[in-house]
C-alpha cells in the first residue's frame, strides 16, 4: 500500500511467526488513535502471548472528518483491521478531554459536569465515556468525537467493544510496575507531543496529567514543576521512564542533568513476547501494552 500518498506511514511492524489468522476469534485486538498517530497490538487470550505490533504516524489533518477518513483508508487497506470476529476489541483514545474523578463522588448522570471541568465539551458532536479503574480510586471520564466514536464502535459487530483514555491504560500500567518496586516514584511517559507526569504515594494514585510539548526545555519546565509541587527531590527520589526515546538520546541525557536518579521503565511481565520483539526496546510502547490490563 502507499502509505505516503494516503497520509499514513507504517514506521513500526514486528509480527511472531506463531500469529494465526484462523484464530481470530481468541485474538484480543487493541487500537491506540491519536490525531497523529496509531498503534495496533494483537494479543492471544490464551496466554497472553504479543503476536503483533504496528506503529503508524498519520498527517496533520484540520477535522475529525478528514482524520476518520484517513483512518478508514489505512484499514481499508489492512489485512486485518476489518476483520470482525475478534474476541475482543479495546480502543484507546490518545487527546486532552479528560478528567480524573474520584470514584467516591462519580455520578453517572453528571459526565458532562465533571468534563467541563478540564476541558470544553460539545455533547452534540462529542461522546462522553467513562472507565472505572481498576487499581486505583478513580473515575476517568473522557470525550470522543462522535463520527470517530460511531465508525469505530461500527467496524465491530461481532466483538466486544471498549472504549478508554490514554491516561487510564498508563495508570493501569504504572500501579502494575509499582507493585514489584516499593517505592514512591515519579513516572513518565514521553509521548509524541505530550509529557506524562505519575506519580503513587502509598500504593494510592497521588497526581497524574498530561502537558502540550512545543519546545525541548519545556520537558524539564514541566517535571521540575511537578517535583517542586509534590515536595519529591531532584537529587534522591527515583523517577522512572518510558515512552519514544532512545536509552542514549537528548531527552534522557537533558533528564539526567536534573534528576540524578532516573531510570527507565520495564517491558509488562503480564505479557509474552517472543525473539521477534528483541528489536522493540523494553521501555516503549507502555500505553499500549498497559491497554490489556484494563477491562
Amino acid at each position: 500500500m502507499n502509505t505516503t500518498t494516503a497520509g499514513y506511514k507504517l514506521i513500526k511492524k514486528v509480527k511472531d511467526a506463531k500469529f494465526d489468522v484462523d484464530n481470530l476469534h481468541q485474538y484480543n485486538l487493541q487500537l491506540q488513535v491519536g490525531v497523529r498517530d496509531l498503534q495496533v497490538a494483537i494479543i492471544n487470550s490464551k496466554n497472553n502471548n504479543v503476536l503483533l505490533l504496528e506503529d503508524y504516524v498519520l498527517a496533520s489533518v484540520k477535522s475529525y472528518k478528514e482524520l476518520k477518513e484517513m483512518l478508514s483508508s489505512l484499514f481499508e487497506e489492512h489485512h486485518l483491521l476489518m476483520a470482525g470476529f475478534w474476541k475482543s476489541v479495546k480502543i484507546s483514545i490518545k487527546n486532552n478531554k479528560f478528567s480524573l474523578v474520584p470514584s467516591s463522588l462519580f455520578v453517572k448522570e453528571a459526565l458532562v459536569d465533571y468534563l467541563k471541568l478540564n476541558a470544553k465539551v460539545n455533547p452534540t458532536s462529542e461522546e462522553v465515556l467513562y472507565y472505572k479503574h481498576i487499581k486505583s480510586k478513580a473515575v476517568c471520564v473522557f470525550a470522543v468525537n462522535k463520527q470517530l466514536y460511531n465508525w469505530l464502535y461500527s467496524l465491530y459487530p461481532n466483538a466486544e467493544v471498549g472504549f478508554m483514555h490514554q491516561s487510564s491504560a498508563l495508570i493501569e500500567g504504572v500501579f502494575n510496575f509499582s507493585e514489584s518496586h516499593e517505592k514512591d516514584s515519579l513516572y513518565l511517559y514521553i509521548d509524541r507531543f505530550k509529557l506524562h507526569v505519575l506519580s503513587l504515594k502509598k500504593g494510592e494514585l497521588e497526581y497524574y496529567n498530561q502537558f502540550t510539548i512545543k519546545q525541548f526545555n519545556e520537558y524539564i519546565k514541566y517535571i521540575m514543576l511537578v517535583m517542586k509541587g509534590l515536595d519529591k527531590s531532584q537529587k534522591t527520589s527515583e523517577v522512572v521512564l518510558w515512552g519514544y526515546l532512545g536509552k542514549q538520546s537528548p531527552h534522557y541525557n537533558e533528564f539526567y542533568k536534573y534528576i540524578r536518579n532516573i531510570s527507565f521503565g520495564e517491558r509488562p511481565d503480564y505479557l509474552n513476547f517472543g525473539f521477534v520483539f528483541d528489536e522493540v526496546q523494553d521501555h516503549h510502547f507502555l500505553d499500549l501494552y498497559s491497554m490489556h490490563l484494563c477491562s
